[in-house]
């Protein structure tokens, strides 16, 4: 099964296009500057196919980040995955954005605590345990307190490694050694690792996909933030 994925939860937007059921990857690419995924996402992936000898409807189905992540990211490059999937009569998957991250670090064996700032001294986390290439789930994606996540791995007693853009903020709240980061090259959302956690997990349409925020947008909380003091 050929896949194109795309991550686009985080400042870096990357995309992939693999054969995963035979572990090839045909092709990836990335980037990560200051422009907006509207801006780099498109002639970004239209490269990467172009350089490869791929088109589009090559793939088999479209597999995207839902979230948690940025608001704004996960909403383009979901939209681009519907118009693709609308326009090529294709299937979707929807992954976590946290189970890629895990995906990151498929070969290796122990536990894997993806972490992604989610601002205001908060983070979106999961817990996996990888052994080889078997990521196995252990908790539900989740917004905590920073503090909280602390208190949390603290408590474990096996080496836990940190991957995604919020690991160097939670690991400098754990001055425990058994708590460590993934290397720079692994720690960013990956299309590749789209694309292989995608497989085994269910087919959706257009219409169906939907992101998954965990909270409510800044403006929603400060409203009802709003309302709560004027009762």
């Amino acid at each position: 099964m050929k896949i194109l994925g795309i991550d686009t939860s985080a400042k870096a937007v990357s995309a992939a296009f693999c054969d995963v059921e035979s572990g090839r990857i045909l092709a990836h690419a990335t980037i990560c500057n200051n422009l907006t995924h509207s801006q780099t996402m498109l002639p970004m992936m239209e490269g990467m196919l172009h350089s490869a000898a791929l088109d589009w409807s090559d793939a088999d189905c479209f597999a995207v980040s839902t979230g948690p992540g940025s608001f704004t990211g996960l909403r383009i490059g979901i939209c681009a995955v519907k118009g693709l999937a609308y326009a090529l009569n294709r299937p979707c998957i929807a992954v976590s954005t946290l189970l890629g991250l895990a995906y990151n670090l498929r070969g290796l064996d122990g536990l894997v605590c993806p972490v992604m700032d989610a601002r205001c001294q908060q983070v979106y986390t999961a817990l996996f345990r990888i052994r080889g290439d078997n990521v196995e789930r252990l908790s539900l994606d989740e917004a905590l307190p920073l503090s909280l996540l602390a208190e949390k791995l603290s408590a474990l007693q096996e080496r836990v490694t940190l991957v995604g853009d919020g690991a160097e903020l939670a690991k400098a709240g754990m001055a425990l050694d058994r708590i460590v980061l993934a290397p720079p090259q692994l720690r960013i959302q990956s299309g590749v690792s789209v694309c292989f956690a995608a497989l085994g997990l269910p087919h959706v349409s257009a219409s169906e996909l939907a992101p998954s925020y965990l909270r409510l947008p800044q403006a929603e909380r400060e409203l009802l933030a709003r309302q709560q003091a004027n009762k």
